[in-house]
């Protein structure tokens, strides 16, 4: 069992003392005389450090008894580092967790995914975060209920099953045990400014990160290899289709200052949650890059690239099948030509969706439609096709998992024993569609161009060692490299 930051008192008191933002969803802290709980910036006047007591989670905070401020709504900081930097059961346990899998499949399918018993799983998740599976899945189905409450002019029952509650009575107790307010006083006290949506179902809301957050490379490398029709870059904005759990949906990104704007449009508000988890992980909104760019500046030839453009986030992805097939069709061929096999692919077999504020008309293939194409109608080398046939039909029967809940080492394992699959293809997908920070790509063109450029060692092999003082966070040191040249994923569009 690891343990957490909120074990550190006087680590803990200080960031409370200083309202360092760096440290909001690291921990909670809970004010005893006022048995209400904050984030670590919360803008009122700090409690005595003989009031405060520190707990991992908002879930643990509400289990014992604390309700949230009002001042700095702790229940929407940026998600804990610590579930994207790590692979054991309660990191793997925390991302299904954010992806709905709790609400969808109950606590019995949460453990079956994991592969663990019910009670281990409770115990683990008990023990390093304060609350079990179901108090983590309320407090989240309390923070969705929030969001559409305060967003949306809902009718609060339809508020109440779109965020997961059984029963309107649940909804509308566990939102005054948590705000200590109604459901109709939370949307009395919200902004009036809110933009009326102009597409039915659509919903404006806010995505916070950490500073700081350069989003050049981000959102450049997303528009450079956009799948027409699937994604688009208009106005200023990352744009894509969304396969979900009870539906699809359109998603709008637009980078700002402090947070990212994001406008969803959902064909079934019941997939809100995981909506907005899946974005998080698209952009890796939950990274600490304080810590990250602090490790890699340490290598002398890596801080000027660190202090020219801190906050480099990598690209990641919405759906972890369609980035393994896209890997594949993109092997050893330009950006341009990918993204043209990827679209013929979605034209031919992907399914149609309505898109009226913008050019947006396919969701990318599920893995059971693309098990059914035929090899033969793929322009790429006979080789490949084997590879891409053997790829679907394992993402297909299951025996090759790319999930939130996956190990990522076993995962990179299996990947590479398949045919045509290289460490590239194999780091790459573990990388993007995994979320493993420290992915490394030695045998990357690009990568080794910009190692020769800073006085790196351009093998594999000497690479590889001297990468060694990066980790855990050799993913982040590839973005660093890739922003020397001067291709279009580096540069956000204009």
């Amino acid at each position: 069992m690891q343990t957490g930051m909120h074990t550190d008192t006087e680590r803990c008191v200080r960031a409370v003392q200083s309202k360092d933002a760096r440290f909001d969803g690291w921990f909670f802290t809970a004010v005893l005389t006022t048995r209400i709980y904050c984030r670590p910036s919360c803008p009122v006047v700090p409690p005595k450090p003989g009031n405060m007591t520190f707990y991992p989670s908002a879930a643990a905070c509400q289990q014992a008894g604390f309700r949230a401020c009002k001042r700095c709504r702790p229940d929407t900081s940026p998600g804990s580092p610590e579930w994207n930097q790590r692979a054991d059961l309660t990191a793997r346990a925390m991302r299904l967790i954010a992806d709905g899998v709790v609400d969808r499949e109950g606590v019995p399918g949460l453990a079956a995914r994991l592969g663990y018993s019910t009670r281990q799983v409770e115990r683990q998740l008990l023990a390093e975060l304060g609350a079990g599976p179901l108090a983590l899945a309320r407090a989240q189905r309390a923070q969705t209920a929030r969001l559409l409450i305060e967003t949306t002019p809902l009718p609060m029952a339809d508020i109440a099953f779109a965020a997961g509650f059984s029963s309107v009575r649940t909804f509308n107790d566990t939102v005054r045990e948590v705000y200590a307010l109604s459901p109709s006083d939370l949307r009395t006290r919200a902004p009036r400014s809110r933009p009326a949506p102009t597409t039915p179902g659509a919903l404006s809301l806010r995505l916070p990160f950490r500073a700081p957050l350069n989003p050049d490379n981000l959102f450049g490398h997303l528009a450079a290899t956009a799948v027409p029709g699937v994604e688009e870059w208009r106005d200023g904005a990352y744009r894509r289709t969304l396969r979900l759990p009870y539906g699809h949906g359109i998603v709008t990104l637009t980078p700002r200052p402090d947070h990212i704007a994001c406008r969803l449009t959902l064909s079934d508000l019941r997939d809100l949650t995981v909506a907005i988890s899946r974005c998080r992980r698209l952009l890796d909104l939950d990274a600490d890059p304080t810590a990250i760019d602090d490790q890699l500046r340490a290598d002398p030839l890596l801080a000027p690239l660190v202090d020219k453009a801190p906050g480099r986030r990598v690209p990641r992805t919405v759906d972890e099948a369609e980035f393994a097939v896209r890997a594949v069709l993109g092997q050893q061929v330009s950006t341009a030509a990918a993204r043209t096999h990827a679209a013929r692919l979605v034209t031919a077999h992907g399914d149609p969706v309505d898109d009226p504020e913008g050019g947006l008309t396919h969701l990318f293939p599920s893995t059971g439609a693309l098990a059914a194409v035929d090899p033969e109608t793929l322009a790429v080398p006979r080789t490949r096709r084997t590879t891409f046939t053997t790829l679907v039909a394992h993402l297909a029967d299951g025996s090759v998992n790319l999930g939130v809940e996956s190990d990522w080492a076993e995962t990179r394992a299996r990947l590479l024993a398949l045919p045509g699959f290289g460490p590239w293809t194999a780091d790459v997908i573990a990388m993007r569609a995994l979320g493993d920070p420290d992915a490394f790509l030695p045998t990357d063109l690009g990568i080794r161009r910009a190692a020769g450029e800073l006085g790196l060692p351009s093998t594999p092999a000497a690479l590889t060692a001297r990468a060694a003082a990066w980790r855990p966070w050799r993913a982040y040191a590839v973005q660093y490299l890739w922003a020397t040249d001067d291709h279009p994923i580096n540069f956000l569009p204009v």
